[in-house]
């Protein structure tokens, strides 16, 4: 009698039950240091200078380690609130969030996680990770504070765009990473824009940075589809792209100035939609059909050319071509995910 084969169901249950539901395959190379290469002795002269800054900091050194993927050395230390400053490219601090993070923290009756600390560009101490850790235990009357300190001064840049201890929103990280940019400039004003595109994240971040440095209540959201499209990183030194972003938001300004002129004339015919800009935004999009590609690196139109395309439909947007279906369809767009 013939074997009878499996139904499409059973085979892939079963290529399922081999994986393991929630499992993740390790890498299928080993990486990093052995334990007996991470330990450092703490009178090792590869972290005396760091040592050094801690005790004339008013601070204590704990122990130092290599850290097991890349070997850089960091110190364990104790340091007094006082000689820690936050980057000053980071985002802006919520004293809401950082009152709750105490709340939190004094429940516990522990501080346990160490702020991310390295040497700043003016010889103190910066924390690119733990802002509001460090306001919550300034609100707890903290005495002294742990940190893990780097001598590398340029991880500063990398980390923050790991930092999850607060969500960012599109205006705090735009802020973030335009202060970040200039910083940069001052320091390496003949680095290319591109060689940044790990820290920056993505490039229209840079051009709503700007935008936001201008008007901080500037609806940045409405417009970031369109960026993504056109926005990319320029091979142009640090000094002449930021140059070019600062024309691209007066730019955009621009455009956003004529949105608004059209929101208050459609108000004024009876539309009250709260989707009115996310509406107007993407009638004027001139990308808003072109489809991305995966791998597809190239935008459809250089940005420049798009804002001028941008700009010209919204001096000539009909009104009258506005319809309340059109506005449903907005809306049902908006709580999509994307």
């Amino acid at each position: 009698m013939a074997t009878r084969k499996k139904s499409a169901s059973t085979r892939t249950g079963s290529v399922a039950k081999r994986r393991g539901r929630g499992k993740l395959a390790p890498g299928a190379k080993a990486r990093g240091l052995e334990a007996s290469e991470v330990a450092i002795p703490p009178d090792s002269p590869e972290i005396a200078d760091l040592a050094a800054l801690v005790r004339t900091s008013g601070g204590a050194p704990i122990g130092a380690y290599r850290e097991p993927l890349g070997g850089r050395a960091l110190m364990l230390a104790s340091l007094p609130l006082n000689a820690v400053q936050p980057t000053p490219f980071q985002r802006d601090l919520s004293p809401t969030h950082a009152k709750r993070l105490a709340q939190k923290i004094d429940e516990t009756a522990a501080f346990l996680d160490p702020l991310i600390v390295v040497r700043g560009e003016d010889g103190r101490l910066w924390t690119p990770n733990g802002r509001h850790r460090l306001a919550a235990a300034k609100v707890l009357g903290l005495r002294q504070i742990t940190a893990l300190i780097s001598p590398d001064d340029t991880l500063a840049y990398r980390i923050l765009a790991l930092n999850t201890e607060k969500a960012h929103n599109l205006r705090d990280r735009s802020l973030e990473v335009i202060r970040m940019a200039r910083s940069l400039e001052k320091r390496q004003s003949q680095s290319r824009e591109s060689q940044f595109a790990a820290e920056f994240e993505s490039p229209e971040l840079l051009t709503l940075g700007v935008v936001y440095e201008r008007s901080s209540r500037f609806a940045g959201g409405a417009y970031s589809a369109f960026l993504k499209k056109v926005d990319r990183f320029s091979d142009r030194t640090l000094t002449a792209s930021l140059r070019e972003r600062e024309d691209y938001a007066a730019r955009l300004e621009e455009i956003d100035s004529q949105v608004k002129r059209i929101i208050d004339s459609l108000q004024k015919r009876g539309f009250k939609s709260p989707y009115l800009r996310n509406y107007v935004v993407a009638r004027i999009n001139p990308v808003r059909f072109h489809k991305v590609k995966k791998g597809d690196t190239k935008p459809p139109m250089p940005l420049a050319q798009a804002l001028t395309r941008m700009a010209a439909s919204a001096k000539t947007f009909k009104l009258e071509s506005v319809s309340n279906s059109d506005l449903a369809w907005v809306a049902v767009g908006a709580g999509a995910p994307e």
